[in-house]
Protein backbone atom coordinates (compact mmCIF):
# COMPACT_ATOMS: atom_id res chain seq x y z
CA UNK A 1 0.00 0.00 0.00
CA UNK A 2 1.18 3.35 -1.37
CA UNK A 3 -0.58 5.31 1.82
CA UNK A 4 1.18 3.80 4.68
CA UNK A 5 4.17 4.79 3.49
CA UNK A 6 2.86 8.44 2.83
CA UNK A 7 1.53 8.23 6.28
CA UNK A 8 5.14 7.25 7.48
CA UNK A 9 7.29 9.59 5.52
CA UNK A 10 4.74 12.66 8.18
CA UNK A 11 4.02 14.97 5.39
CA UNK A 12 2.99 17.67 7.45
CA UNK A 13 6.57 17.83 8.82
CA UNK A 14 8.24 17.72 5.52
CA UNK A 15 8.12 21.85 5.60
CA UNK A 16 11.01 22.09 8.31
CA UNK A 17 13.50 20.72 5.03
CA UNK A 18 11.81 22.77 2.58
CA UNK A 19 11.78 26.29 4.16
CA UNK A 20 15.87 26.63 4.81
CA UNK A 21 16.36 25.65 1.38
CA UNK A 22 14.65 28.01 -0.03
CA UNK A 23 15.46 30.80 2.40
CA UNK A 24 19.39 29.82 1.58
CA UNK A 25 18.33 30.37 -1.62
CA UNK A 26 17.17 33.68 -0.92
CA UNK A 27 20.44 34.79 0.93
CA UNK A 28 22.19 33.35 -2.39
CA UNK A 29 19.97 35.60 -4.87
CA UNK A 30 20.44 38.89 -2.37
CA UNK A 31 24.31 38.58 -3.52
CA UNK A 32 22.65 37.57 -7.30
CA UNK A 33 24.64 34.17 -7.19
CA UNK A 34 21.02 32.08 -6.90
CA UNK A 35 21.89 28.69 -9.31
CA UNK A 36 18.57 26.58 -9.73
CA UNK A 37 19.89 23.42 -10.27
CA UNK A 38 22.29 23.50 -6.74
CA UNK A 39 19.18 24.77 -4.87
CA UNK A 40 17.27 21.81 -6.07
CA UNK A 41 19.70 19.05 -5.01
CA UNK A 42 19.78 20.79 -2.36
CA UNK A 43 15.88 20.32 -1.68
CA UNK A 44 16.37 16.48 -2.54
CA UNK A 45 19.17 16.43 0.45
CA UNK A 46 16.86 17.92 3.31
CA UNK A 47 13.64 16.16 2.39
CA UNK A 48 15.36 12.86 1.90
CA UNK A 49 17.11 13.47 4.80
CA UNK A 50 13.71 14.63 6.70
CA UNK A 51 12.15 11.65 5.04
CA UNK A 52 14.86 9.25 6.28
CA UNK A 53 14.40 10.70 9.80
CA UNK A 54 10.86 10.08 10.20
CA UNK A 55 11.47 6.57 8.92
CA UNK A 56 14.40 5.88 11.55
CA UNK A 57 12.41 7.58 14.32
CA UNK A 58 9.31 5.54 13.78
CA UNK A 59 11.88 2.25 13.10
CA UNK A 60 13.31 2.85 16.62
CA UNK A 61 10.54 3.65 18.53
CA UNK A 62 8.37 1.02 16.92
CA UNK A 63 11.07 -1.76 17.88
CA UNK A 64 11.59 0.14 21.63
CA UNK A 65 7.67 0.36 22.53
CA UNK A 66 7.54 4.07 22.85
CA UNK A 67 4.79 4.24 20.05
CA UNK A 68 2.42 1.56 21.75
CA UNK A 69 0.38 4.39 23.00
CA UNK A 70 0.37 7.59 21.39
CA UNK A 71 -2.37 10.33 20.75
CA UNK A 72 -1.20 11.59 17.42
CA UNK A 73 -1.16 9.90 13.90
CA UNK A 74 -0.31 6.19 13.79
CA UNK A 75 3.32 4.73 13.10
CA UNK A 76 4.21 2.09 10.86
CA UNK A 77 5.81 -0.52 12.79
CA UNK A 78 3.87 0.36 16.10
CA UNK A 79 0.63 -0.12 14.42
CA UNK A 80 1.57 -2.82 12.70
CA UNK A 81 1.54 -1.48 9.12
CA UNK A 82 4.67 -2.68 8.04
CA UNK A 83 7.32 -4.86 9.25
CA UNK A 84 10.26 -3.23 11.19
CA UNK A 85 12.72 -4.52 8.61
CA UNK A 86 11.12 -2.87 5.84
CA UNK A 87 10.70 0.39 7.40
CA UNK A 88 14.34 0.37 8.39
CA UNK A 89 15.26 -0.17 4.91
CA UNK A 90 12.96 2.59 3.75
CA UNK A 91 14.86 5.03 6.03
CA UNK A 92 18.04 3.98 4.11
CA UNK A 93 16.69 4.00 1.03
CA UNK A 94 15.77 7.71 1.84
CA UNK A 95 19.42 8.53 3.50
CA UNK A 96 20.83 6.97 0.06
CA UNK A 97 18.83 9.25 -1.91
CA UNK A 98 19.95 12.21 -0.02
CA UNK A 99 23.60 10.40 -0.27
CA UNK A 100 23.52 10.89 -3.64
CA UNK A 101 22.17 14.26 -4.13
CA UNK A 102 24.91 15.07 -1.79
CA UNK A 103 27.51 13.82 -3.33
CA UNK A 104 27.08 16.06 -6.66
CA UNK A 105 26.99 19.03 -4.84
CA UNK A 106 30.46 18.30 -2.83
CA UNK A 107 32.01 16.89 -6.23
CA UNK A 108 30.42 20.65 -7.59
CA UNK A 109 31.44 22.88 -4.94
CA UNK A 110 33.46 21.46 -2.20
CA UNK A 111 34.11 18.03 -0.69
CA UNK A 112 34.11 19.29 3.17
CA UNK A 113 30.50 18.95 2.42
CA UNK A 114 30.34 15.60 3.03
CA UNK A 115 31.42 16.06 6.46
CA UNK A 116 28.16 17.66 6.83
CA UNK A 117 26.45 14.95 5.41
CA UNK A 118 27.92 12.09 7.56
CA UNK A 119 26.72 14.90 10.71
CA UNK A 120 23.20 14.67 9.28
CA UNK A 121 23.43 11.29 8.88
CA UNK A 122 24.13 10.34 11.90
CA UNK A 123 22.03 13.13 13.54
CA UNK A 124 18.75 11.65 11.73
CA UNK A 125 19.23 8.12 12.44
CA UNK A 126 20.58 8.78 16.38
CA UNK A 127 17.73 10.87 17.64
CA UNK A 128 15.79 8.11 18.90
CA UNK A 129 18.30 5.24 17.20
CA UNK A 130 21.50 3.65 18.58
CA UNK A 131 22.05 3.04 22.73
CA UNK A 132 21.63 6.38 23.68
CA UNK A 133 18.96 8.47 21.35
CA UNK A 134 19.48 11.83 22.37
CA UNK A 135 15.73 12.43 21.64
CA UNK A 136 15.14 10.57 24.71
CA UNK A 137 17.68 12.64 26.49
CA UNK A 138 16.21 16.24 25.65
CA UNK A 139 18.36 17.13 23.12
CA UNK A 140 15.67 16.90 19.90
CA UNK A 141 15.36 20.27 20.13
CA UNK A 142 18.99 21.79 19.81
CA UNK A 143 19.65 19.13 17.16
CA UNK A 144 16.89 20.26 15.24
CA UNK A 145 17.83 23.83 15.33
CA UNK A 146 21.27 22.95 14.66
CA UNK A 147 20.61 20.99 11.32
CA UNK A 148 16.90 22.00 10.15
CA UNK A 149 17.90 25.73 11.02
CA UNK A 150 21.91 26.69 10.64
CA UNK A 151 23.37 23.81 8.40
CA UNK A 152 20.18 23.38 6.11
CA UNK A 153 20.04 27.72 5.52
CA UNK A 154 23.55 27.76 5.29
CA UNK A 155 24.39 25.43 3.83
CA UNK A 156 22.32 25.77 0.86
CA UNK A 157 23.55 29.70 0.23
CA UNK A 158 26.94 28.24 0.67
CA UNK A 159 26.34 25.14 -2.41
CA UNK A 160 25.51 28.78 -4.69
CA UNK A 161 27.70 31.40 -3.35
CA UNK A 162 30.52 29.56 -2.49
CA UNK A 163 30.87 31.27 0.33
CA UNK A 164 29.22 31.84 3.99
CA UNK A 165 28.21 35.68 4.86
CA UNK A 166 26.26 37.28 7.72
CA UNK A 167 23.04 37.43 6.41
CA UNK A 168 23.27 33.58 5.85
CA UNK A 169 23.68 33.31 9.70
CA UNK A 170 21.05 35.68 10.80
CA UNK A 171 17.93 34.32 8.72
CA UNK A 172 18.83 30.67 9.53
CA UNK A 173 17.42 31.54 12.97
CA UNK A 174 13.79 31.83 11.43
CA UNK A 175 13.35 28.35 9.84
CA UNK A 176 15.73 26.57 12.78
CA UNK A 177 12.93 28.18 15.33
CA UNK A 178 10.41 27.14 13.23
CA UNK A 179 11.09 23.83 12.78
CA UNK A 180 11.74 23.51 17.16
CA UNK A 181 8.04 24.93 16.69
CA UNK A 182 6.84 21.62 15.31
CA UNK A 183 8.91 19.56 17.63
CA UNK A 184 8.13 21.44 20.73
CA UNK A 185 4.13 20.99 20.04
CA UNK A 186 4.87 17.08 19.03
CA UNK A 187 6.55 16.73 22.08
CA UNK A 188 3.87 18.68 24.07
CA UNK A 189 0.91 16.30 22.70
CA UNK A 190 2.91 13.43 23.61
CA UNK A 191 4.35 14.47 27.15
CA UNK A 192 2.04 11.48 28.77
CA UNK A 193 3.26 8.50 26.69
CA UNK A 194 6.67 9.52 26.14
CA UNK A 195 6.82 10.13 30.14
CA UNK A 196 5.29 6.49 30.63
CA UNK A 197 7.82 4.99 28.03
CA UNK A 198 10.74 6.78 29.58
CA UNK A 199 11.37 9.29 27.00
CA UNK A 200 12.87 12.19 28.84
CA UNK A 201 11.83 14.72 25.93
CA UNK A 202 12.69 18.18 26.77
CA UNK A 203 8.56 18.76 27.14
CA UNK A 204 9.00 15.97 29.34
CA UNK A 205 11.67 17.74 31.04
CA UNK A 206 10.49 21.17 31.57
CA UNK A 207 6.81 20.28 32.24
CA UNK A 208 3.93 21.59 30.06
CA UNK A 209 3.55 25.16 31.29
CA UNK A 210 6.97 26.05 30.09
CA UNK A 211 6.96 23.92 27.08
CA UNK A 212 3.67 25.96 26.08
CA UNK A 213 5.85 28.94 26.50
CA UNK A 214 8.51 27.74 24.66
CA UNK A 215 6.35 26.98 21.65
CA UNK A 216 5.07 30.16 21.81
CA UNK A 217 8.55 31.53 21.95
CA UNK A 218 9.97 29.15 18.90
CA UNK A 219 6.54 30.48 16.47
CA UNK A 220 7.10 33.96 16.70
CA UNK A 221 10.39 34.50 16.95
CA UNK A 222 11.01 34.25 13.64
CA UNK A 223 9.01 37.46 12.89
CA UNK A 224 11.62 39.55 15.09
CA UNK A 225 14.36 37.60 13.35
CA UNK A 226 12.91 38.58 9.79
CA UNK A 227 12.47 42.21 11.24
CA UNK A 228 15.94 42.50 12.14
CA UNK A 229 17.09 41.09 8.78
CA UNK A 230 14.83 43.81 6.99
CA UNK A 231 16.46 46.34 9.57
CA UNK A 232 20.33 45.64 9.15
CA UNK A 233 20.08 43.65 5.54
CA UNK A 234 17.21 43.66 3.31
CA UNK A 235 14.66 45.82 3.96
CA UNK A 236 12.19 43.59 2.00
CA UNK A 237 12.83 40.69 4.69
CA UNK A 238 9.41 42.05 6.43
CA UNK A 239 7.41 40.80 3.94
CA UNK A 240 7.36 37.81 6.20
CA UNK A 241 5.22 39.38 8.96
CA UNK A 242 2.42 39.37 6.54
CA UNK A 243 2.51 35.29 7.80
CA UNK A 244 2.35 36.73 11.58
CA UNK A 245 -1.46 36.22 11.70
CA UNK A 246 -1.34 32.77 10.68
CA UNK A 247 0.61 31.86 14.07
CA UNK A 248 -1.90 33.74 16.38
CA UNK A 249 -4.40 30.84 16.73
CA UNK A 250 -2.27 28.29 17.55
CA UNK A 251 -0.18 30.44 19.79
CA UNK A 252 -3.35 30.91 21.22
CA UNK A 253 -4.24 27.83 21.58
CA UNK A 254 -1.41 26.07 23.15
CA UNK A 255 -1.28 28.87 25.57
CA UNK A 256 -4.75 27.99 26.69
CA UNK A 257 -3.82 25.11 27.18
CA UNK A 258 -4.59 22.65 24.47
CA UNK A 259 -3.85 18.90 24.21
CA UNK A 260 -4.11 15.19 22.68
CA UNK A 261 -5.98 15.64 19.51
CA UNK A 262 -6.15 19.47 19.42
CA UNK A 263 -2.41 19.86 19.44
CA UNK A 264 -2.98 17.77 16.11
CA UNK A 265 -4.39 21.08 14.38
CA UNK A 266 -1.85 23.00 15.82
CA UNK A 267 0.78 21.06 14.05
CA UNK A 268 -0.75 21.27 10.93
CA UNK A 269 -1.37 25.13 11.53
CA UNK A 270 2.72 25.17 12.30
CA UNK A 271 3.25 23.80 9.61
CA UNK A 272 1.40 26.34 7.22
CA UNK A 273 3.04 29.40 8.79
CA UNK A 274 6.68 27.70 8.70
CA UNK A 275 5.94 27.04 4.68
CA UNK A 276 3.94 31.31 4.53
CA UNK A 277 7.02 32.72 6.68
CA UNK A 278 9.80 31.17 5.01
CA UNK A 279 8.27 31.31 1.40
CA UNK A 280 7.70 35.45 2.30
CA UNK A 281 11.00 35.71 3.63
CA UNK A 282 13.06 34.21 1.07
CA UNK A 283 10.93 36.37 -1.56
CA UNK A 284 11.77 39.47 1.10
CA UNK A 285 15.95 38.39 0.82
CA UNK A 286 16.01 37.81 -2.95
CA UNK A 287 14.17 40.92 -3.67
Amino acid sequence: MTNRWVLGARLRTLPASVVPVAVGTGVAAAAGHAIAWRAGLAAVVALALQVGTNYANDYSDGVRGTDETRVGPRRLVASGLAAPAAVKRAALVAFGVAGAAGLVLAAAVSWWLLAVGAASFAAGWLYTGGPRPYGYAGLGELFVFVFFGLAATVGSAYVQLGRVDALAWVSAVAPGLLAVALLVVNNLRDISSDSAAGKRTLAVRIGAPATRVAYAACLLGPFAVALAAAVAFRPWAALALIALPLAVRPTRKVLAGAEGADLVEVLGATGRVQLAAGALLAVGLAA
